[in-house]
């Protein structure tokens, strides 16, 4: 097992990889007490039965940068092979503004194949590379070193097996001509605006229990300066305060530091100096909005009428028409969508792309009423109305 610790060598290697049609890439890195990621380990391989073909990257070396790397990342000659990537691109993004293309997930193509939903590395591995991988090593502080010679191999056979999963896809998808459908599935993950979180829209992600647009208007304050505060610092979000804490800061608006100190949710540091200072002018900044700039949240599908009965039979659709095609259901459409689409809703992911051609078009047929479904064997099929 070799470990690259220099630039020269990761030249090296990169140089020899941009020669191959693909790269297999993955990457060990801790989060838990930073906001963003901090890579410890790049795992990378090729096809090669005369060379050094899988090798570790150390980031944390002085004497090594991954400018080698995210030129070949840049390099369209040569894909680049992730499984369930989003975590590791935003890595990337983070760091250098840079997404690899073109990209191939082998979870969403696995997907695509019908192994599943949100199939696990250690499934596919035994089912297509026929192998087992050994799980000691899975809850290293990958931060550390020198790895030891099982964490390294470990960490290798993240990309050596991927060479075998992602042949055995790509040749699969070919023969079944459904490259493109997982070409469209890799525009979100190619999207930067997939990494980028904006703080101004951060108070969406919490959950509360009204929507009077005054309260959400202090949820959204305090939510924006819990990101920025995180983002400047590196620290996670729920160090500065957690959800439950800022909902309930939203509900009792405090004043002064003397009114933090009696809340039972936020941390002891939130209660003093810069946090509790942010908090304070957050409360304040969100009473005084204007009726007319109150957030107003997306209640579009709350509202909606859904037809329970056609709800029902858009789901028996779903399991009929993926069992077909071996897909994932949840990959066409979720319960969520399927409701909508019983409400009248048509602007859902189910009715676009690849998506109509499989579900999407008999779904609305069904919906009008120019479909029916019955049982003819073991199978539920259309018929005509």
């Amino acid at each position: 097992m070799k470990t690259i610790t220099t630039t020269d060598g990761l030249a090296a290697f990169c140089k020899e990889a941009a020669k191959r049609p693909y790269v297999t890439v993955d990457t060990e890195f801790l989060r838990e007490r930073t906001y963003y990621s901090k890579l410890c380990l790049v795992q990378l391989a090729y096809r090669d039965a005369d060379g050094e073909d899988a090798v570790l990257v150390d980031p944390l070396a002085n004497d090594l940068s991954l400018v080698p790397l995210y030129d070949l990342f840049r390099d369209v000659g040569v894909v680049k092979v992730f499984h369930a990537a989003r975590q590791d691109l935003e890595i990337f993004y983070v760091d250098a503004g840079v997404i690899p293309e073109p990209l191939f997930d082998t979870q969403v193509a696995a997907m695509v194949c019908g192994f599943g939903e949100q199939v696990g590395y250690e499934t596919l591995v035994r089912k297509i590379a026929k192998s087992d991988l050994d799980k000691s090593s899975r809850f290293t502080d990958w931060s550390r070193r020198p790895l030891t010679d099982a964490q390294a191999k470990y960490a290798l056979a993240d990309v050596t097996h991927l060479r075998d999963i992602y042949e055995y896809l790509s040749d699969r998808l070919g023969k079944s001509g459904r490259k493109k459908w997982v070409a469209e599935e890799m525009a979100v993950l190619n999207d930067p605006g997939t990494y980028k979180v904006d703080p101004d829209q951060a108070w969406r992600r919490v959950k509360t229990r009204t929507q009077s647009g005054k309260f959400l208007a202090i949820v959204r304050e305090l939510a924006k300066f819990r990101e920025i505060y995180a983002q400047d610092r590196n620290v996670p979000r729920n160090r500065v305060y957690k959800d439950d804490a800022l909902v309930e800061l939203a509900s009792t608006k405090p004043q002064s530091e003397k009114d933090l100190g009696r809340s039972r949710l936020l941390l002891r540091e939130a209660r003093k100096g810069d946090i509790a200072a942010g908090i304070l002018t957050s409360i304040q900044a969100g009473m005084a909005v204007t009726p007319e700039n109150l957030p107003r949240p997306d209640q579009t599908r709350s509202k909606l009428q859904v037809n329970p009965a056609l709800a029902d039979m858009l789901r028996v659709l779903l399991k009929a028409k993926t069992d077909d095609e071996g897909v994932a259901p949840k990959l066409i459409a979720s319960s969520a969508d399927l409701d909508a689409l019983a409400a009248g809703e048509r602007d859902v992911a189910a009715l676009k792309g690849w998506r109509r051609e499989v579900f999407g078009n008999d779904a609305l047929r069904l919906c009008d009423g120019q479909v029916g479904l019955a049982v003819k064997g073991q199978k539920v099929v259309t018929v005509t109305l």
